[in-house]
């Protein structure tokens, strides 16, 4: 670790140093090529970091984790705590599915649905159970639950798709 952090410590010193010293225009496009690549490697990390729970479309509805609290202590939802960003823990039930995205026209399609579809869409698409899981957990066949995720993945990809041309864009 003293290492890395000396390793920063040198590369900032040296930025610092470039910026000082640019005079002519080669040096400062050198400097945004610097800047450039900084920014790219501190938006990656923070993408690394991050679950998108607020980011998923409804092409891939597979998002989120199997668990509230994961048991080992190096999973992301473990770091999301420790930092305070418990938001993901909180709303993490069937009937605050609506809450896990910050894209309205989602948002109130998913508050639309009533409680059996929110709670199959939470399990397959946020928690990740298997259809023959999600049967055995309400009493019924896997085949119907296939049935009744594809067709509610359809019908909220036609509602979106219909609400986004009258609306013009999501947002």
């Amino acid at each position: 670790m003293e290492r890395k952090k000396l390793k920063r410590e040198i590369e900032r010193e040296n930025l610092t140093r470039i910026e000082e010293a640019a005079r002519t225009e080669a040096d400062f496009e050198n400097l945004a090529v610097q800047w450039n690549r900084l920014y790219g490697n501190a938006e990656r990390r923070k993408r690394y970091h991050e679950i998108k729970l607020n980011e998923f479309s409804l092409e891939d509805f597979e998002i989120g984790d199997s668990t509230v609290i994961p048991p080992p202590l190096d999973h992301e939802w473990w770091r999301q705590l420790m930092r305070g960003e418990f938001l993901d823990v909180i709303f993490d039930c069937p009937n605050e599915l609506h809450e896990l995205t910050s894209i309205r026209s989602v948002s109130e399609l998913l508050k639309k649905l009533n409680e059996n579809q929110k709670e199959i869409l939470y399990y397959r698409a946020i928690r990740r159970w298997s259809p023959q899981k999600i049967a055995a957990l309400r009493g019924q066949s896997d085949r119907n639950i296939r049935k009744v995720y594809d067709t509610l993945i359809a019908g909220l990809r036609k509602k979106l798709k219909k609400k986004t041309a009258d609306d013009g864009g999501m947002e």
